[in-house]
């Protein structure tokens, strides 16, 4: 039981540091001081040291974010309204940003922009198109041909991560705001003509 618990510090104070500052500005020093482990701990589980850490990091988030759009692609079909679906599908990644005062951005942005780390950013390009399928999977149960389909879920995520940044950068919601009024019409545009 006590070996999992640095292993899950690492992994927590990784993923949080990695929204905050990005994988490069995360340095070891940081993640080690952030997670309360020692460098002898980071061995034991990650043996290839922080790049296997954040590899394993994108792999959870990519997990936990697959898990949301599915709950989120299952319930298109039926929802009320669109308005209500994009709120609940937007405030996953808007009230974390919300509640930290604009400082944790996306962690996958992060992990794809890693340069350094072809297997981060292989994760994370993995991650883009597992979300985007289950995505497309939802808009199709919805009555939205799969011609359409796949690049609209696309197109949704681009813009959630762009709100992410941008919300970042301003320092307010605004972007999600006006990224909502937008996808709405878009949305109910292919959703009646599906």
């Amino acid at each position: 039981m006590t070996t999992a618990r640095p292993r899950a510090r690492l992994l927590a104070s990784t993923i949080a540091t990695v929204q905050e500052l990005g994988v490069n500005a995360a340095g070891l020093t940081e993640l080690l001081k952030r997670s309360n482990a020692s460098r002898n701990s980071l061995y034991q589980h990650f043996p290839s040291g922080k790049g296997q850490l954040v590899e394993t990091a994108t792999r959870i988030v990519s997990r936990v974010v697959h898990s949301h759009l599915s709950v989120m692609a299952e319930r298109l079909a039926s929802t009320p309204s669109v308005d209500q679906w994009l709120d609940e599908l937007f405030a996953f990644w808007r009230e974390p940003l919300e509640s930290s005062e604009y400082r944790l951005g996306s962690f996958m942005m992060a992990a794809a922009l890693d340069e350094l780390d072809p297997a981060v950013q292989a994760a994370a390009g993995q991650a883009f198109t597992d979300w985007t399928a289950r995505l497309a999977d939802g808009l199709v149960a919805a009555g939205i041909e799969a011609t359409t389909a796949r690049p609209l879920a696309g197109l949704l995520l681009s813009v959630i991560e762009g709100a992410i940044v941008q919300s970042r950068a301003l320092e307010s919601s605004q972007p999600f705001v006006d990224a909502h009024g937008q996808l709405r019409i878009l949305l109910g545009h292919h959703l009646a003509h599906g």
